[in-house]
């Protein structure tokens, strides 16, 4: 295998081809600089945080590739994955994870001892996700709190305390991870149904739709008690509005339970979050 051809492998190793994923954890991040900040923060602050989110999300797509790579091959989307195709070895996969991993913790040593006792915390968190679908039928509920921890980690960064309202955005942020990522798992229902690979799609059954709504509602509420505490205005209000209409879009893509418009409803998150962000930035700059 040539240069280009291993670099390509790894560009699909770790989802740098696709970003979604990356995107997904970014805004609440950036929301919790913002939030922690009372506007534009620190710009050593800003910069480690943006690395270390790409290259942690790249690090979960690593070992939850080397987790699932013997079910992989099973399951329609992700069959072709380099690791259940075998265009990489486990070893391989692992001495990557293990770069990328120690490259983010050499990040947050520049920062203050705080953020490095809970990126500690991030890293084993992020280890531990892809094996909790082996044993539990709630794996988007780990990954919720995987997904948010970026969130106190921000706030430590930036202040050097964690708040009441850090955990107001961090509750918000899992309870809309919970929603989108069962999202996702309703397109592959089938599939993990087969493999034996468990979900909140699977745990949830007929009554998915309602208790994602339910998610939705309570990552809105939390999202609006994190903005009061905040003394946020009516640009982030607007942004709230915006973030209830893309939850009822998707709420119609998944009523029919097929694979593609639920796929649709998931990535349609990303603008949901980018929504927000975009108003929380502006609310700042305004009020």
């Amino acid at each position: 295998m040539n240069l280009r051809d291993k670099l390509d492998v790894y560009l699909r190793l770790t989802r740098m081809d696709r970003p979604i994923g990356t995107l997904l954890l970014m805004w609440p991040c950036l929301m919790a600089l913002w939030f922690a900040a009372g506007g534009m923060p620190d710009i050593k602050v800003l910069v480690i945080f943006v690395i270390g989110v790409v290259v942690m999300r790249a690090c979960g797509c690593v070992i939850n590739d080397y987790a699932d790579r013997d079910l992989d091959a099973h399951v329609e989307r992700t069959q072709s994955r380099p690791l259940a195709s075998g265009e990489i070895s486990s070893k391989e996969a692992l001495m990557l994870f293990v770069v990328m991993a120690l490259f983010a913790f050499c990040l947050v040593l520049l920062l203050n001892p705080l953020v490095v006792k809970l990126s500690v915390v991030g890293i084993i968190l992020t280890i531990i996700y892809p094996f909790t679908k082996r044993y539990t039928n709630m794996p988007q509920m780990f990954l919720g709190t995987v997904w948010s921890w970026s969130i106190p980690m921000a706030y430590a960064a930036q202040t050097g305390s964690v708040p009441a309202e850090a955990w107001w955005l961090f509750a918000a942020n899992w309870c809309w991870t919970v929603a989108y990522d069962t999202m996702y798992a309703m397109v592959d229902r089938d599939d993990d149904l087969k493999v034996g690979i468990k979900s909140t799609a699977i745990l949830f059954g007929k009554y998915d739709r309602q208790i994602i709504a339910a998610f939705q509602f309570a990552a809105l509420c939390c999202f609006i008690i994190a903005g009061f505490i905040a003394n946020r205005g009516e640009i982030y209000g607007l942004g709230i509005l915006t973030f209830i209409g893309f939850a009822l879009y998707q709420q119609k893509l998944i009523f029919g339970r097929e694979r593609a418009p639920c796929f649709k409803a998931f990535l349609n998150n990303n603008w949901a979050g980018m929504a927000l962000f975009i108003a929380l930035g502006l609310d700042y700059l305004v009020f």
